[in-house]
């Protein structure tokens, strides 16, 4: 039996996330161009739009084999580009966990917009992909994301040292996670 699929569109109360789609490049290459954007990432600014295709393509293939897959986040009503954000992966074999990942455009930082977009991610996780666990990396020093995580109750499980290499170095990562329990009972009756 096929796991459950992710849903293509995503709505809250003030922001719309859309599966990421080839016509997304320019506003995808716009986004990661931006060395602020990109500092905590595993991923170098972006300089051409074949960079923006292929993490488009990457998503795309997560959706199609449902071990994953990305959404822009937009505003509801303009459709104005706010960043992106989704599962970079979902492990069925053994487990059933996700990792949950997001990314906001500079101008869009400080003003709720994951704050509105995370619960939403973590109902699709828990709800629609009947996951029990999801899992969050941070580079240290991402207090904002760190936050932002607490704030929903995830917890701290570790560091994990030398995690990662991108741009030529080692990168620690803390490993962060929230379990559907967790979720449930901080959702009430």
């Amino acid at each position: 039996m096929l796991p459950p699929a992710l849903p293509a569109r995503i709505d809250t109360e003030r922001y719309r996330l859309d599966q990421l789609q080839p016509a997304d490049a320019a506003a995808l290459l716009a986004h990661f161009a931006d060395p602020d954007v990109t500092r905590y990432l595993d991923i170098d600014p972006l300089a051409e739009l074949a960079e923006a295709r292929d993490i488009i393509d990457w998503a795309q293939g997560l959706a199609r084999d449902r071990a994953g897959g990305r959404w822009a986040i937009r505003a509801r009503d303009e459709g104005v580009w706010l960043g992106t954000a989704g599962f970079n992966a979902i492990t069925r074999a053994r487990a059933s966990r996700g990792e949950i990942a997001y990314d906001l455009a500079r101008e869009w930082w400080g003003r709720g917009v994951m704050r509105e977009v995370l619960p939403a991610l973590l109902h699709v996780g828990f709800a629609d992909l009947d996951l029990n666990r999801l899992e969050a990396f941070v580079t240290p020093g991402n207090e904002p994301s760190r936050r932002l995580l607490t704030r929903h109750r995830f917890r701290q499980e570790g560091l994990l040292r030398a995690y990662g290499r991108w741009r030529g170095r080692d990168w620690d990562q803390e490993l962060w996670s929230l379990l559907r329990a967790d979720w449930a009972a901080s959702r009430g009756p």
